[in-house]
């Protein structure tokens, strides 16, 4: 009767260790971060800063005086005319009075035109799972968060003349990969490279 009631509280105390074990060992899936370095913490954040600067309105400097300076922002990318051109060579092939008036201005500007291309993201991936499954890869499930803002500035000289915001205010993806054959999923193909 004791031996019954000693072996069960091992069972137990295993059966225990184990779970605590298995549990703890979800913490050690991988998890990464891509962050692009900048003042905006959410999507709508961007698009409230960005309403402040109205075409027409806001000069170079005053953009500059929100934190978009390409001098101190590694988000944002200087566009030549030639490269603002490119965005916009449809636009040439409609009536001028068709066109935004800020574009009609850049294209008659020509090298007085200029912009700035700023790209803004915030991802966040973690793996989910089982530990076990995960590290055999029987199994391998990513969950992606986040957001993106891409964002056009474009000048005639020192006066912003057209903005345009677009990207993806939310981010929800899964990548769920499944290998019935685990680390042994791949062996084809690299004995394949084995061989002269």
């Amino acid at each position: 009767m004791t031996c019954t009631r000693k072996g069960t509280g091992v069972a137990s105390a295993l059966v225990l260790g184990s779970c605590l074990f298995v549990g703890a060992c979800t913490t050690l899936l991988p998890s990464s971060r891509t962050e692009v370095v900048s003042d905006w913490n959410s999507y709508e954040d961007a698009v409230k800063s960005l309403a402040t600067m109205t075409p027409y309105t806001a000069t170079r400097q005053s953009v500059h005086a929100q934190g978009l300076d390409p001098n101190s922002n590694a988000a944002i990318t200087v566009l030549h005319f030639a490269d603002v051109l490119q965005r916009f060579a449809a636009a040439t092939l409609i009536k001028p009075e068709d066109v935004d008036p800020g574009i009609r201005d850049c294209l008659r500007a020509g090298k007085r035109c200029s912009g700035y291309a700023i790209a803004v993201e915030k991802l966040h991936r973690r793996r989910i799972g089982n530990f076990w499954l995960d590290s055999l890869n029987f199994r391998r499930e990513t969950v992606t968060t986040g957001w993106r803002v891409d964002v056009l500035l474009v000048f005639v000289d020192d006066a912003l003349v057209y903005q345009l915001v677009g990207g993806r205010p939310t981010i929800s993806e899964v990548d769920l990969r499944r290998n019935p054959l685990g680390p042994l999923q791949g062996w084809g193909s690299q004995t394949l490279q084995l061989i002269p």
